[in-house]
């Protein structure tokens, strides 16, 4: 087998979550995932830090690109452009997200039966709010915190609500209504 496998990564994600759903998260070893996609353990730590990151592949990539969102804007940007800045950012990542629906429905199940990947989750929800806050900061507003914690709440309900229809409604819309239903902190604008 070549040392680079192109398709390597999509292979291990892959064993790991046929591996899961046969025997659970915690029953399932970085060595088994690498054996069942037919790489080395060493090779499963090219492309993943633990056995955590195979469920989170590409999470940190939205905290990455919230940053080039809001360093994009202005630094008198109002708060509008902002919120906008990041919703817009939000609404595209749930849209590719959400594009496998059957593939994260099996992923929250799977979340949801480990408290280790619950945590994993709340922290990289955590990363991206916290980017949010540190743009806020370096523009001298103090809300910041707030605005990142709510914003990835929004986020993450509508992923869940996105999760239970068959992609009838745009992630968009879905974003948007859950941000109308906080009030006028988060209104589209």
């Amino acid at each position: 087998m070549p040392r680079w496998d192109p398709d390597a990564e999509l292979r291990l994600r892959a064993a790991a979550a046929d591996l899961f759903a046969e025997r659970g998260y915690s029953e399932v070893t970085t060595a088994e995932i690498a054996q069942r996609a037919g790489l080395t353990r060493r090779s499963f730590f090219r492309y993943f830090a633990d056995k955590r990151e195979v469920v989170f592949p590409r999470v940190d990539e939205l905290a990455m690109a919230l940053e080039r969102a809001l360093t994009a804007l202005p630094q008198e940007a109002s708060l509008s452009q902002l919120s906008e800045a990041v919703f817009g950012v939000l609404a595209q990542a749930g849209e590719f997200i959400t594009a496998d629906r059957e593939g994260q429905r099996r992923r929250q199940a799977l979340i949801s039966q480990s408290f280790e990947l619950q945590e994993r989750e709340r922290t990289k929800l955590a990363a991206s709010a916290s980017t949010i806050e540190q743009s806020y900061t370096a523009r001298g507003l103090d809300s910041g915190a707030l605005f990142g914690a709510v914003a990835m709440e929004v986020f993450r309900a509508a992923y869940q609500a996105a999760l239970h229809d068959e992609g009838t409604v745009p992630f968009r819309a879905r974003l948007d209504a859950v941000r109308l239903s906080t009030g006028a902190f988060l209104t589209p604008g």
